[in-house]
């Protein structure tokens, strides 16, 4: 039976899915130090990261079957908008690290429910979050997936790692450690939010073991 909570945590994972698609096309005009932002990150990597945010609420609220569903609502919207948005190769590179990176995030999840409390949204997110951005970056940018279309030549290009380092490498590279760095930190964050919508959240119950 669908609930209305299904419907809103839908909606948000929907949200968050189209309103990242739209961000990542522009990059973050700013300078920290020695690294110009606008050559490794897009306003698209600080909203996706509420991606693994809305499922794991989802997860402890309704469990990983609903969280699941919530999921593939946000993964059609992905393929709807990034084949709208971006070329086949960038949107199949796109969909396929979504769901794999949150598949493997409610499944983490669910596995460590019944530890500390922060220790499954961290965990889950952690490991999603590197494992989608190790797939979206490769699939997108890297030589052995050009099956999925034509390389970038500019992506290819040998530059130091993140832009200031003395290790070269291709840019996509710079691009997926910028990433990547910006999700581990929203996982930490976003764990103060997480932790204050606990006690309005209520936790998805425990199916009862029979006794032995």
């Amino acid at each position: 039976m669908i609930k209305p909570g299904h419907i809103l945590a839908a909606a948000f994972m929907a949200a968050v899915v189209v309103l990242s698609n739209i961000l990542v096309q522009y990059p973050v005009e700013a300078t920290v130090g020695r690294l110009q932002l606008a050559d490794l990150l897009t306003w698209g990597a600080f909203t996706y990261p509420f991606a693994f945010f809305v499922s794991d609420l989802t997860n402890r609220r309704y469990g990983p079957r609903v969280a699941r569903l919530v999921v593939l609502v946000g993964f059609v919207c992905a393929v709807i908008v990034s084949f709208k948005l971006a070329t086949p190769r960038l949107a199949i590179a796109s969909g396929t690290a979504y769901l794999v990176g949150q598949l493997l995030d409610i499944s983490l999840f669910a596995r460590l429910r019944r530890q500390a409390w922060w220790r499954a949204p961290l965990a889950a997110s952690v490991v999603g979050s590197v494992i989608d951005t190790a797939i979206f970056f490769t699939l997108a940018f890297a030589p052995l997936a050009a099956f999925l279309g034509p390389n970038d030549a500019f992506a290819l290009e040998s530059a130091p790692l993140l832009g200031v380092l003395s290790i070269a490498g291709a840019r996509w590279m710079s691009w997926a450690l910028g990433d990547l760095t910006v999700k581990l930190c929203a996982a930490l964050l976003l764990l103060a939010p997480y932790r204050a919508l606990m006690r309005f959240v209520l936790a998805f119950p425990e199916p009862q073991r029979s006794p032995a």
